[in-house]
This record gives C-alpha cells, structure tokens and sequence, in this order.
C-alpha cells in the first residue's frame, strides 16, 4: 500500500502478439490474390492474341484420342512423322468427332453395296431380260456399267443424308461435294468461311477434317471392287518458306495425310491407286482462284466400267447439290 492510505497503484502490462493486426500474414493472403489476378489478365490477353485456329488446333490437342486401326506407327501423338523445318507440322489433330458418328456400317434399305457388280439375273442387270451368256460383249458391259453407276448414286444418297443426319456434322454439309464424273463418283472436302479443313501452311488435318474422312471411308469400304484417287488442292496464294517448301508439297501432303486417315478408318491400303498434290492447277472456283473453296481434298471412286460416249457426256457435269 502506498504511505499516506492512498488507492494502490496496478500496472497492467499489455503484450503483443505477433498475430494481430499489425502482423505480416496478411501479406502472404494478398500476394496470393495478386499472383492469380495476373495469371487470369494474362490467360485473357493470350486468348486474345491468338487466333480461332490456333485455339482449335490446341483444344484438338487435348481432347481424346480414338485407337487407330492402323497396323502401323502413324497413328501416334506424331503420326509417325517428325517435326521438321518449315510448314513440315506434326499430326496431332484428335479425331474428337468420330466418337459421336453412328456406327460404322452405313447401309441403305434393302441395299447391299458391296454385293458384286456382276450381273447374274435379269432384275439385276436389266438388260432386255438377258442373262450374261445370252448378251453380247457390249451389252454386258453396258449392263456392268449401269449396275455400279446405280451403286455410285445410292452411295452419293447415304453420304448425303449421313451428313444432313447427323447433328455433330450438320455444321459441315456445306464443305462436303459429290458428283459423279467420267472417272468415278467423286467426293470433294472443301474450305468454307469460318471452317478450314487443315491449319494454314500446315498438312495436319483438324478433328472434324478426321471426321468427315472417316464418314468417306465406311462408304468407300461397301464400294469393295471400286480403286480410290486422292488428289490435293490448294489456292493460287503463293506459299513459301526458306526451305523451299510450296503449295505443290503442301497440297501433295494434304493428300497424304487423308490417305493415312483413311487407312486408319479400315480402309486397305492396296485399295488406293495413287495420291497426287494438285497445287492451285484445278482451282474449284475458276473465277476465284484464290477462293477459299479450292483449297480441297477429291477422293474419287474409280470406275471399274467405262460407261458410253453419251453417258460419259452427261456425268462430266457436276451434279447440282440439294
């Protein structure tokens, strides 16, 4: 007690601690905000920066892939290429649509297209009732010729309905073309506005160009007796790099990568005659060559049976589409 009677004196220490409001945990919180707030202003900016394509080629990338069918190694990550100088890119497209297509075997009503195109019977060849060892030479090949000529055209129908059918390709009607021609029932893969079949400069096919191809395959393998000619095309934009690579490889590429997806889709090897790069030589669009159109790839089915000077005539018009 202090002398005199007075009131004691208490001290009361105060003691601080390390955690309150003037301490440094704050910091570490807020650093955090701030890191993550420039991650996301700068994945905005390279969304930004980079191109519809390019952003596709990346969500390709990443997607699943489907097993190939392929015996060999191009079905890989590379497809068994390597990168190289140049436009020479590595096939990393996933065929993402495939997974969604209806099953392989397309057929028609009551029509089996991978029946021999021989004639054997009267209701099948129609030939003034005759069977083969009552026609003459001609007759019978006239009668060959229009048995797989009425083939080509029900196979022109499936594709098209197949493509009108299905919702995951509706998208792509307008960049699919058949006609029928003197050489065989030709099918054509174009550009169109918004929707490239392959990268710019680049032979790596997207997955929806892997799509349509395979839709392609499962009619070339009911047309079994019927030889395939795959020919690249590209515009008359002239294409050049350091190493000398134009758009007479790159078309000759792009025709190659469909051959290896077609293969890939079960379609045999031995079935293809030859695979040829067009350059800008066959424009689509002859008022346009640098139309975005006559970048395309033609898969014809060859004709096993030439049909007539008249009939000839009449197909060397394309079919006008529906």
């Amino acid at each position: 007690m202090a002398e005199g009677g007075g009131s004691p004196i208490i001290i009361k220490r105060i003691k601080k601690s390390a955690a309150g409001h003037h301490g440094g945990a704050w910091k570490v919180a807020y650093a955090d905000f701030v890191t993550a707030m420039m991650a996301f202003f700068l994945l905005l900016w390279l969304l930004n920066a980079v191109t519809e394509e390019q952003l596709t080629g990346v969500s390709n990338y990443f997607a699943p892939t489907m097993a190939s069918k392929s015996s060999n190694g191009a079905g890989g990550v590379l497809g068994g290429q390597t990168i190289g100088e140049g436009a020479q890119v590595s096939q990393t497209s996933s065929p993402t649509l495939v997974q969604s297509l209806p099953p392989s075997s397309i057929s028609a009503e009551g029509e089996d297209l991978s029946a021999p195109s021989t004639p054997s019977s009267p209701d099948q060849d129609g030939a003034n009732g005759q069977d083969k060892a009552g026609m003459s030479e001609q007759e019978f090949k006239e009668a060959m010729a229009q048995r797989e000529q009425k083939k080509f055209d029900k196979a022109k129908e499936m594709l098209e309905n197949a493509v009108k059918g299905i919702p995951e390709l509706k998208q792509f009607q307008g960049s699919m073309m058949v006609d029928n021609t003197p050489e065989g029932l030709r099918i054509q893969i174009t550009d169109q506005e918004g929707l490239a079949m392959f990268p710019s400069g680049s032979s790596a096919p997207y997955g929806h160009t892997r799509a349509m191809l395979d839709l392609v395959a499962r009619i070339v393998r009911q047309l079994p007796d019927n030889r395939i000619s795959i020919s690249g095309h590209t515009d008359s934009v002239p294409f050049k790099d350091p190493s000398g690579y134009t758009n007479w490889e790159l078309s000759a590429d792009r025709a190659l990568a469909s051959r290896r997806a077609l293969i890939a889709s079960g379609v045999p090897e031995s079935r293809v005659d030859r695979v040829v790069g067009r350059a800008d030589q066959d424009p689509l669009e002859k008022s346009d060559p640098k139309g975005l159109r006559n970048r395309r790839i033609s898969i014809i089915l060859l004709r096993e049976n030439d049909l007539g000077p008249a009939e000839s005539k009449t197909l060397s018009v394309p079919m006008s589409k529906k």
